[in-house]
């Protein structure tokens, strides 16, 4: 199903495919390896999400057992505990952020998220059985073992997408890649609240992703490469196409790339890099309190069983999910009519999180004896925050296209410090897990950290190339 669609999407946006009969444009290039590879990056984000996103359910259950099977074991965990589990996967993605970009640039892309996500998928298969053995130590342990070797995911990707996609569909190849993040988000939680409910409970949600995470891992280590040129099944013409498109060889832009030194005091010291740093640092704020909180709020506020929660909390990340391809699809259209690229990307991000933070804010107003307009609100919420796409994170390459990959690796791993606080302090702000009034202050920060870290990216932020992107050389 995923080929096909990535088949009729080709088609439908490759300007020559109306003249395929007359130019005798071959299926290689309509179809060819290189969407395979495109498809095994979005199967990785997806079940990267997925090996995340699960905990955010099992860990209701892991508290409170829900499983119709008395034999599940359950921690009665409060929720700063719980919190914590859900944080702590972020201690370890922090440190490994920025070392996995340098090691994907010097080594092997492919390989090292191979053996990234091998790994991660042992410690989300044994974390039921070190539970048990260990308690909620033990769980943090492998929490964080998750997120030291899941960091490479994003490097990883952004780097083969460089050698992979041709410019002309790098974006909506990319586009599609990353599209595994919602998508993973989607299918794991309403899966994961089943799963928790059944008779088998919550261990499973362990076992079945982290046996994808295995799977996936072997199928690319064999299946997948780090540029057409090192690909041992790719058809010459097809290699020709990608790297006639990309204007240079691999040996040309590594040697391009050896002139170029990594301007850190410029990067740091640069204004418009700190709005985006501070900007991503709302964005993983929002987000990840929203996304590792939801089925909470489902359970404890909206009384919906873990199972209807599962499913409910994955419904605004499902309209993100759609939202993302006509939003970058109306961001390029501007572009092309002349608006200004400050323009479109202060204006998209303003969706992004302008519109989420109104929501947010809206969610103390409505009535407590009704979940509609909550779910509602909610979905806005998530939604509309896939303007980000072509808001502060697309700004990277307008800063500077040569240092890109170590501008999101910086900002990244700054903005992960807060996908592990939030989370804390939402911990510490809920101590009465039903309690609406103390819900609404978790809201109403989100809201206003949205509301602030968009204005600094507003007022500081550019979308020119800096001086500093190919000033400093060796």
């Amino acid at each position: 199903m995923l080929a096909i669609y990535i088949l009729i999407f080709q088609r439908a946006q490759c300007p020559n495919s109306r003249h395929r009969t007359s130019k005798k444009m071959s299926f290689r290039r309509i179809l060819g390896m290189r969407h395979l590879q495109i498809l095994l990056y979005f199967l990785g984000v997806t079940i990267g999400y997925s090996l995340r996103v699960g905990m955010s359910v099992a860990v209701i259950s892991m508290a409170n057992s829900t499983s119709t099977n008395l034999d599940i074991p359950s921690y009665g965990w409060n929720k700063v505990q719980k919190d914590l589990v859900l944080s702590s996967f972020f201690w370890g993605y922090a440190i490994t952020q920025v070392p996995s970009g340098y090691i994907a640039d010097v080594w092997s892309s492919q390989k090292l998220l191979a053996i990234g996500m091998l790994l991660c998928g042992i410690f989300k298969i044994i974390t039921p059985a070190v539970a048990d053995f260990g308690g909620l130590s033990a769980v943090l342990v492998c929490r964080v073992g998750m997120g030291l070797t899941q960091a490479c995911l994003l490097p990883c990707v952004q780097t083969l997408l460089s050698k992979w996609a041709p410019p002309n569909e790098r974006a909506r190849l990319g586009t599609f890649a990353y599209a595994g993040a919602q998508f993973g988000t989607v299918i794991t939680m309403p899966i994961a609240g089943f799963l928790a409910e059944s008779y088998i409970g919550w261990p499973s949600i362990f076992y079945i992703f982290g046996a994808l995470a295995i799977v996936w891992s072997i199928v690319f280590y064999y299946f997948g490469a780090d540029s057409p040129s090192v690909h041992r099944s790719i058809s010459q013409e097809e290699r020709m196409y990608i790297e006639e498109s990309l204007k240079t060889s691999e040996a040309e832009s590594n040697k391009i790339n050896k002139k170029m030194k990594t301007p850190w005091k410029e990067i740091f010291t640069s204004i418009p890099m700190w709005a985006l740093i501070i900007v991503h640092s709302g964005q993983n704020w929002g987000y990840w309190t929203l996304l590792t909180e939801i089925p909470s709020y489902m359970t404890d506020v909206l009384n919906f069983n873990i199972g209807k929660s599962g499913l409910i909390a994955a419904l605004p990340y499902l309209v993100m999910w759609i939202l993302s391809f006509p939003i970058s699809w109306l961001s390029d259209f501007a572009l092309k009519k002349g608006v200004s690229r400050a323009i479109v990307r202060k204006t998209c991000n303003t969706i992004a999180h302008w519109g989420p933070a109104i929501a947010l804010a809206c969610m103390s107003v409505i009535p407590t004896d009704t979940s509609d307009w909550a779910i509602v609100l909610l979905v806005l919420a998530v939604g509309l925050n896939a303007g980000s796409l072509c808001g502060f994170q697309i700004n990277h390459i307008d800063l500077s296209p040569n240092f890109a990959g170590t501008m999101i690796s910086i900002t990244n791993c700054i903005a992960t410090i807060t996908s592990i606080v939030a989370p804390m302090i939402c911990g510490v702000i809920v101590s009465e897990e039903g309690s609406v009034d103390q819900w609404n202050i978790v809201f109403y920060v989100s809201a206003i950290i949205y509301f602030v870290g968009n204005l600094i990216f507003i007022v500081f932020g550019k979308a020119e190339v800096q001086w500093w992107n190919d000033s400093v050389k060796n």
